[in-house]
């Protein structure tokens, strides 16, 4: 699979280049995305401005890593999808279950917002 990488002071970008993500991938990018888990910087940004279609497999994986991403104190916000892939999303019924905002850079205040909230929840225990 092809995907752009960069990783910023708090999140990583990963911006898939392909303008289908199919099943085949699932394995693959499942990987992908749980090995930040182990690194310093968890969070990630979910870019799909270059994708128009995918596979439902795969779209079903995306609550499932979200979830991963939340119990292991770390964000997974998706950003940038279109139109075509938000009705597979709700075709697929996975649309309300993630985390989508418009545009990266609200995606970029999504992550901050969650850091500084686990950052507060830390001091109070």
């Amino acid at each position: 699979m092809q995907v752009k990488i960069d990783t910023k002071e708090k999140f990583t970008v990963i911006t898939p280049d392909v303008e289908r993500i199919s099943d085949k991938l699932t394995v693959q990018f499942t990987s992908l995305c749980i090995n930040f888990l182990q690194k310093d910087i968890k969070n990630i940004i979910l870019n799909m401005k270059y994708v128009n279609g995918i596979d439902e497999k795969i779209a079903q994986e995306l609550p499932a890593l979200q979830e991963k991403f939340a119990e292991n104190k770390a964000s997974f916000v998706v950003c940038e999808i279109n139109k075509e892939l938000e009705k597979q999303l709700q075709e697929y019924n996975v649309l309300e279950l993630l985390n989508i905002v418009p545009s990266e850079s609200e995606a970029w205040d999504i992550v901050q917002m969650d850091e500084i909230e686990r950052e507060l929840f830390n001091d109070q225990e």
